[in-house]
């Protein structure tokens, strides 16, 4: 379980449109900005020796005093469940995520979720960045898409593989089936995604300034019967971007109900084949070691149910 532990530091520059909290959840990448408010509530966070606000407009010269207190006992119960590992040593772990499992406990999901699995797994190797002691899980990816995830086992890795994340230096390929015929070989897609406006557990393509910037590139890697294998490369990582940039340029990932139901009933109409889940896998996926400071690259082989559908859309020659 991780200790408790504080770090000091002082503000190099006045940020008079900077608010405190926001300031600190970008130091603190793998901290979530709720959590950094909670620790702001309960004066575990100084600034020159005395509480502040989260509104608080950090300034130059500031010392900031920030006490991460001794991490909560899990309350997700651990639970015995398979894990497909690619590599695991003291400090992380690359799993082979199986489609339809869920990454995060949640409302309706409260067990058989791969954090269960993982505080079985680990067994008091885990990470309390967040202020309980649970796995790290860096990088999220949808309940029905597979592949490849990393998971920090301490707080070190926790905070170096989030920063990797939020400054992009980590490299992220899928593997997509794609309703329709893609014209281009290769392309790229620009284009900010941000909260639908109407429905609020949908990502949209965002107009103006309303939105987060967002880029894909992606390649074409086979040719299949009214569909296109993609390898697509997320240059950003907004929440579901592959499944709305391809939305948006016509060709959703084939089995999304939520970003292109008409399209894949389209595909089954015309092939014969139902798509069981979105057809989308994480495929590989580069980091630099947190310890070693290495480059390590990992490639999960495709599901079974992937190559499945790869069979059932092949070309008749």
């Amino acid at each position: 379980m991780s200790a408790e532990r504080t770090e000091t530091f002082t503000i190099d520059q006045s940020l008079p449109g900077e608010r405190l909290d926001k300031f600190l959840s970008t130091r603190y990448a793998a901290v979530s900005r709720g959590a950094i408010q909670q620790l702001i509530e309960e004066a575990h966070i100084k600034v020159n020796g005395q509480p502040v606000k989260a509104a608080y407009s950090p300034r130059a010269g500031d010392v900031v005093e920030v006490f991460f207190p001794e991490a909560r006992p899990p309350v997700t119960r651990p639970e015995e469940i398979p894990l497909d590992i690619l590599y695991e040593d003291k400090d992380l772990l690359v799993l082979n995520k199986a489609p339809g499992i869920v990454v995060h406990p949640s409302v309706g999901h409260e067990a058989h979720t791969l954090v269960n699995a993982l505080l079985h797994h680990c067994k008091g190797q885990l990470s309390g960045i967040r202020g309980v002691a649970q796995p790290g899980v860096v990088h999220r990816i949808d309940k029905d898409t597979s592949g490849c995830l990393v998971v920090a086992k301490n707080d070190a890795a926790h905070l170096a593989l989030s920063d990797q994340f939020a400054t992009r230096t980590t490299e992220k390929s899928y593997s997509a089936i794609l309703c329709g015929e893609v014209p281009r070989e290769s392309g790229e897609i620009d284009a900010a995604i941000a909260r639908h406006p109407s429905h609020r557990k949908r990502m949209a393509v965002a107009r103006g300034e309303a939105g987060r910037e967002s880029r894909t590139t992606y390649r074409v890697t086979e040719r299949l019967l009214y569909s296109t294998l993609v390898e697509a490369d997320l240059c950003t990582g907004r929440t579901h971007q592959l499944r709305v940039h391809f939305q948006h340029i016509g060709f959703p990932i084939a089995g999304d109900d939520t970003y292109g139901k008409k399209q894949t009933a389209k595909l089954s109409e015309l092939t014969g084949y139902k798509p069981p889940r979105v057809l989308l896998h994480s495929h590989k996926l580069s980091f630099n070691h947190p310890r070693t400071g290495r480059r390590r690259r990992f490639t999960a082989p495709l599901p079974e149910d992937f190559q499945q559908a790869l069979a059932a859309l092949q070309v008749p020659s």
